[in-house]
């Protein structure tokens, strides 16, 4: 039966739904990786991370106030409960050693102290030391304590711009700059000069101290000023 088509079907052209979509990254190459130099056989092998009295010993030694055992144990990556043994191991340690220094927990947290039985040779050692003229860092130091005292060691190198705490250890033990009491908000341990720091400037008491503003920076001179009003 004729239906008025032809036996040829009509060229329709390629059927659409049957054809993928055109890929972005069709005709893209990736870059080649950059050539990596193989690793060197001879050269030796990066040292094992220090262990956790290692760990510890190093903090305690710089730090110049007690440390709490959860901040030695966040510090050192250890379990707090390991951190307070091997604390008590190298206390014990050192006592049973005859250290001259010793580890003892005070104020919450822990720190490296001269032993009593060394008092005598380190005051020798401090006074043999206080003749020595101070550096001009020593100077600005001690300059920041007396006029803005008590305060912090994070607060004088805060105002002079540079660690302090060296320079604050040492006039610690020049016997011009002594511990007063720790920050009720913070707990850092509070400094203040000492009576020696009177008598070598011929002091009588701290509001004798000589306006200093006009021969400092422009940053220093409100903190100075509130200090010495302060001590007034």
């Amino acid at each position: 039966m004729d239906n008025g088509l032809t036996g040829d079907e009509p060229d329709l052209g390629p059927d659409e739904s049957d054809s993928e979509p055109d890929s972005p990254d069709r005709g893209l190459e990736e870059p080649d990786e950059p050539d990596r130099e193989p690793a060197d056989p001879s050269a030796p092998p990066p040292p094992p991370p220090p262990g956790l009295r290692m760990s510890l010993e190093a903090v305690l030694l710089v730090a110049d106030e007690p440390v709490p055992t959860g901040s030695l144990a966040d510090i050192t990556g250890h379990p707090e409960a390991a951190v307070a043994a091997a604390l008590c191991d190298l206390a014990g340690e050192y006592t049973a050693q005859q250290r001259g220094f010793d580890l003892r927990e005070v104020a919450g947290g822990w720190r490296l102290y001269t032993r009593d039985e060394c008092a005598a040779v380190v005051e020798r050692f401090v006074t043999d030391g206080q003749e020595i003229r101070l550096t001009q860092a020593a100077l600005e130091t001690l300059a920041v304590v007396a006029y803005r005292q008590p305060v912090s060691r994070a607060r004088v190198s805060a105002v002079r711009g540079v660690n302090c705490d060296g320079v604050m250890r040492t006039l610690v033990l020049r016997g011009l700059v002594e511990e007063a009491g720790s920050d009720p908000e913070t707990g850092a341990i509070l400094f203040q000069t000492t009576g020696y720091f009177l008598e070598r400037l011929g002091l009588a008491r701290l509001a004798d101290l000589p306006d200093l503003t006009p021969f400092l920076p422009d940053h220093l001179d409100e903190e100075l000023d509130f200090g010495h009003d302060a001590v007034r």
